[in-house]
């Protein structure tokens, strides 16, 4: 049995999904996931297509059922409950707004379901067009609705009736770029003002970290990380949820002592391991803004500074991108390696300049259990 991702002891999660399997024949959709989520929180399901995330969303939500495993809510089963009995609402990639209702039919639409009175039904539908600015469009049909409208209009209509949990299975997947992270912004804050849970799907890692206060990372039908955006891309737990959220340098090299690794026939200094691993061959990881690239004129003017690493390289690309600088470059051994620096630093360097990266020790990331796959899945691998 997998251990179980628990939250704070002194916060009672509102869900818990125990044990949760789906199976279709051999292959295992979800596997194995215990997951508690919190009362109020925003939580993003992350990972790339085929990963479980969507499925696991969809058991929650009640579309599919558990080949085995709990699915509780305040500590009830809902597993044997009907989806518009579970008061949750959700939201999905495709509208599914009705194109003969005007948007005020549309968002009433659940709870003429429910049977509420018409004054009830006038004052929550009111409610909820001023919540998502569409007060002036209110008898306009979805075909006379832009995108981001037609979509504000579903998570309207996923509101209306209250629920306590809202599910949202990439909502903004079909809007340009611009239109997508305004509605981001709108949907960080609407979770602000209204304090309900929000269990959100999407594949794009920067979405992920812009919206939630934590992501579970999936691969496999496995939730591979778990924690603050902020958590998981300082410490990855493992060299695939490096390379899936963010961008990554890694170094192949061996342990020499508990405090420093060989790297291209050159000893680096590594956070203290175990003597356990002495001999081994490991994976360290760097990410391109934490370490900085120097001129070798640059490089011995300035001694290098307790508890930091330095290797020779050569500039291969450099790709401007506004107020930053991404700068490829190649090790005499073969490693390549992305740096990320401000653009008004980094004006020395040239492709071909020969240059020196430079980097605390202790912002190196060190895996001992990895595979050549774990850093071709990840989106961000370099």
């Amino acid at each position: 049995m997998s251990a179980v991702l628990k939250t704070s002891d002194e916060q009672v999660p509102l869900v818990s999904l125990r044990n949760l399997n789906k199976h279709y024949g051999d292959f295992a959709a979800v596997d194995n996931i215990n997951l508690d989520i919190r009362d109020g929180e925003f939580l993003t399901f992350l990972g790339s297509s085929g990963s479980g995330k969507s499925t696991t969303l969809a058991m929650l939500a009640g579309f599919e059922t558990p080949s085995s495993g709990e699915i509780l809510v305040n500590g009830q089963s809902l597993v044997k409950v009907p989806p518009h009995k579970r008061d949750i609402g959700m939201v999905f990639q495709r509208y599914s707004l009705f194109p003969h209702l005007d948007v005020r039919a549309n968002i009433a639409f659940p709870l003429t379901l429910r049977k509420l009175s018409t004054a009830e039904i006038e004052k929550r539908v009111d409610a909820m067009l001023k919540l998502v600015q569409l007060e002036a469009f209110a008898h306009r049909r979805p075909a006379q609705l832009s995108g981001g409208q037609q979509q504000r209009v579903a998570i309207a209509r996923a509101l209306v009736y209250e629920p306590r949990i809202l599910l949202m299975d990439e909502p903004l997947g079909a809007l340009d770029k611009k239109l997508r992270e305004d509605l981001q912004d709108e949907l960080r804050h609407l979770h602000r003002r209204l304090g309900i849970t929000i269990v959100y799907v999407t594949h794009d890692q920067e979405e992920a970290m812009r919206l939630s206060q934590r992501i579970a990372i999936f691969s496999h039908g496995k939730i591979v990380g778990l924690g603050t955006g902020s958590d998981l891309y300082q410490a990855p737990p493992s060299a695939f949820v490096a390379s899936f959220l963010g961008n990554s340098n890694f170094l192949r090299a061996k342990v020499v002592d508990t405090q420093q690794a060989m790297f291209e026939q050159r000893p680096l200094l590594v956070p203290a391991q175990s003597t356990q691993h002495l001999g081994q061959e490991v994976l360290l990881m760097i990410r391109p803004e934490q370490a900085q690239l120097l001129t070798v004129e640059q490089a011995n003017a300035t001694p290098l500074p307790l508890g930091h690493n330095e290797i020779d390289a050569r500039v291969e690309e450099i790709v401007f991108l506004g107020e930053s600088l991404t700068c490829s470059v190649i090790t005499a051994g073969g490693s390549r390696l992305s740096l990320k620096a401000l653009s008004i630093a980094a004006t020395a360097h040239q492709p071909g300049s020969e240059v020196r990266v430079r980097w605390q020790a202790a912002r190196t990331c060190i895996y001992y259990d990895w595979n050549e796959s774990d850093l071709l899945k990840g989106a961000g691998s370099h």
